[in-house]
């Protein structure tokens, strides 16, 4: 894994520099240690191959994410705008080199990548992950599994619309998002709303089959 200090942070702000220059895909590795001031093993200490470059990168960003959980008054949000406000900042982490990342996500999407499709399918989850525990969500069992599944089909529809997204500020990005997530509210409402009496419906006393039987001595 890459060493989170100085160095390693230069290495990953160098690839990223060369990459607005000549595309992600051309970027090589002793070209990142050259601009970086290092040698290739010197570089290797920090990052073992340029993979391991694109997790740093998005590790930025899911701590630009946690980092505005815990900005005051965030939590005190309705939980749409609490899920918005971190997911936008994940996203205007990478603002900065969004044509960067999208070509490192064209990567990925290539056929016969398979080595970085799967640990990316981690990611996708380990980032969903982070920003449920950033907002505080607290479901468990089938709620949890629900919610993930749901956080994480907005994540990467928010993402996918993000990538393309020339609006200013990612104002496009922004309502699609807010629109998402305002459903989701919605949904969830719903389904707390029949939970109580699907409770009743079970616990109601079922009706007998045959009336009581009289009393001989009435």
């Amino acid at each position: 894994m890459p060493k989170h200090d100085g160095t390693a942070a230069r290495i990953v702000d160098s690839a990223l520099a060369l990459a607005e220059q000549c595309g992600w895909e051309a970027v090589r590795l002793h070209d990142v240690a050259a601009a970086s001031g290092l040698s290739l093993d010197e570089l290797r200490q920090h990052f073992r191959e340029k993979e391991d470059l694109v997790e740093a990168w998005f590790d930025r960003a899911d701590a630009a994410m946690l980092q505005a959980g815990a900005a005051a008054g965030v939590q005190d949000l309705p939980a749409p705008e609490r899920l918005e406000r971190l997911l936008m900042a994940w996203l205007d982490a990478l603002a900065p080199h969004r044509r960067v990342t999208r070509q490192m996500i064209q990567g990925k999407l290539e056929p016969g990548h398979l080595h970085i499709q799967i640990p990316g399918l981690l990611r996708v989850s380990r980032t969903v992950q982070w920003w449920r525990e950033a907002a505080h969500r607290d479901a468990r069992f089938l709620r949890r599994a629900l919610e993930e599944s749901v956080l994480t089909s907005i994540y990467l529809m928010s993402f996918a619309r993000w990538m393309a997204d020339e609006s200013p500020g990612s104002a496009d990005t922004r309502r699609f998002l807010a629109h998402k997530l305002a459903l989701a509210a919605r949904l969830e409402c719903r389904l707390c709303a029949l939970r109580p009496r699907a409770v009743q419906s079970s616990a109601a006393p079922r009706a007998t089959a045959h009336p009581p039987a009289s009393d001989p001595a009435q």
